[in-house]
């Protein structure tokens, strides 16, 4: 098999992952963890692996200049991305989840317009209002009732903002990620959100009961450190190494297909009208905002 193709199927891999996420992390919370004590195991179990990885990577020092932005970078995609993503997840249901992350896109080019003073076309403008409508809708008319997702339309507003952090943090990390070699960026980054996220999980950490644990949580929580953490940043980074960038960031489009299919396999949540037509204009608005204009319109951005 070629290279080309086993990248394919790395991108896809990680897709797939991402897609299965949902509703495996999902069966952990609230039952056997609290959602911070589940970060909590997630970040020092990717920070033991990116370490022992980094062995056999380059061996760089983080310049001093870098450090502020490198704290930055630690506290948007370590910490706020990921303690507002689980909270939400054990408050909400697995297809809100993967709908809702799919804005991720959006809420990058309204970061980009805002931050870095990007240009955008009005069909990108057209797509950004679309896919915020959708998630607007899924947030305030979702109507559900269910014992495993106390309090939807919370948890849906923290998945939005844990989507706002993660857009956040690839702006804030871009520089870095160019300059650095990923096992040195993220060994150091999963390092300092051990501490960043130990306020938030202490207590939630002393409270659990490790001893009733069953197999069934176990390998979910083996999941989520080695298949969601780690697994998925080593197949994006050698997908990357033999496609396009754009490629495989098209691979997004699968991942809440990929979410909704396993929930409702396994039969740990199911479709209403108001999730259908919120993911529609979720995922129209995520392809207008993700659009490349022609050069012929080019005239028109503003």
């Amino acid at each position: 098999m070629s290279k080309r193709n086993l990248a394919i199927l790395a991108a896809l891999g990680a897709t797939t992952i991402y897609g299965l996420n949902h509703t495996i992390a999902k069966g952990i919370m609230p039952n056997f963890l609290e959602a911070f004590a589940l970060v909590e195991l997630r970040v020092i179990g990717a920070t033991l692996l990116f370490w022992l990885m980094s062995f056999f990577g380059p061996k760089e020092k983080i310049e001093k200049r870098d450090y502020l932005r490198l704290f930055v970078c630690a506290i948007l995609g370590m910490g706020f991305n990921m303690l507002t993503f689980f909270k939400g997840l054990s408050l909400s249901t697995p297809i809100n989840s993967a709908v809702l992350m799919t804005t991720s896109p959006i809420i990058v080019l309204i970061l980009s317009v805002i931050l870095i003073k990007e240009k955008v076309f009005p069909l990108k403008i057209g797509g950004i209002i679309i896919g915020l409508l959708g998630a607007l809708t899924l947030i305030f008319l979702s109507n559900e009732s269910r014992q495993d997702a106390p309090n939807i339309p919370l948890g849906n507003i923290l998945i939005l903002m844990n989507a706002t952090f993660y857009g956040g943090y690839l702006i804030t990390a871009k520089s870095l990620i160019e300059k650095y070699h990923p096992f040195t960026f993220m060994k150091w980054l999963f390092l300092l959100g051990i501490f960043i996220c130990l306020p938030f999980s202490y207590q939630e950490l002393v409270d659990t009961q490790w001893n009733t644990l069953t197999f069934d949580a176990i390998w979910r929580i083996a999941f989520v450190i080695i298949g969601t953490t780690f697994f998925t940043y080593l197949f994006n980074i050698f997908a990357l190494t033999q496609l396009k960038a754009s490629t495989v960031s098209a691979f997004v489009y699968l991942q809440p297909l990929i979410g909704i299919i396993f929930a409702l396999v396994t039969g740990q949540d199911q479709l209403t009208t108001i999730k259908i037509a919120a993911a529609c204009l979720v995922f129209l608005g995520v392809y207008l905002a993700s659009k490349k204009p022609n050069q012929k319109n080019s005239l028109g951005k503003i």
